[in-house]
């Protein structure tokens, strides 16, 4: 970790990047959108002043308990099998990052966002927006109530569909301090045509996908899959953004 200081004087901290062929590559061709996404120019890193690290506040009052729980919406129970996910968000050397804002979006049981755009005929649970967030504790953790989600095709290729998957997004101190990903499900035979992850350096693929825990599973209730989020480092979890960790 190095650091430059601000004109106003505040120590900003900087970390160093891996190199290029161990990163998440920002233009993939095999995933076609890409070449309308990736940046055709080198980033030009705008300079962080007090302002960005400093605000807006996450008020302690925001985020409530019941944001935590996907399966309650709109007075009723949404379909499908019931998950607990959850894990602890760390630095590289292990260390919680406690009052982190994690958010995660995603399909519900028969594959189908809550989306204008998604035109899947997968039906849609009156009972689930597929959105939810949490701040993680003193000890780093975050916990969801959540459904597995269902694949569901994407049109990239010939029968192309995405693995099941969780959206994440974590907020760091300051505003512009945002990371996002996705956790994926042990044993997914879509894995193998799936490039998106297939865009993963093969050494950090395992970092994406969750870990089922039968000690955290609740009887006659909900199967639990554990995943900790790695925020920089040689274990750094994987993200989407062209950044190397700066939730911290």
């Amino acid at each position: 970790m190095t650091g430059t200081t601000s004109a106003s004087g505040l120590i900003l901290p900087r970390y160093l990047r891996e190199p290029a062929e161990k990163r998440t590559p920002v233009g993939f061709p095999n995933y076609r959108s890409t070449a309308l996404r990736a940046p055709l120019r080198t980033p030009v890193d705008l300079p962080q002043r007090l302002t960005e690290v400093t605000g807006p506040v996450l008020g302690e009052d925001r985020v409530l308990p019941h944001d935590a729980d996907l399966t309650l919406r709109n007075g009723g129970e949404a379909v499908g099998q019931r998950i607990l996910v959850y894990g602890r968000v760390l630095d590289s050397d292990g260390r919680p990052v406690p009052d982190a804002l994690v958010e995660v979006w995603q399909a519900n049981a028969s594959g189908r966002y809550r989306h204008v755009v998604d035109t899947f005929p997968g039906p849609l649970d009156p009972h689930f927006d597929g959105l939810g967030r949490v701040v993680t504790d003193s000890l780093g953790r975050y916990e969801f109530m959540t459904i597995k989600p269902g694949a569901y095709p994407w049109g990239n290729h010939h029968n192309a569909w995405r693995p099941a998957h969780i959206h994440f997004s974590l907020f760091g101190r300051a505003f512009t301090q945002r990371l996002v990903t996705q956790m994926y499900f042990p044993g997914d035979p879509l894995f193998g045509q799936d490039p998106i992850y297939q865009a993963i350096p093969d050494e950090a693929r395992d970092r994406t996908v969750s870990r089922f825990s039968l000690e955290r599973t609740q009887d006659n209730w909900a199967l639990a899959f554990e995943w900790n989020i790695v925020l920089r480092g040689r274990e750094q979890t994987p993200f989407e953004t062209d950044d190397d960790g700066d939730v911290a």
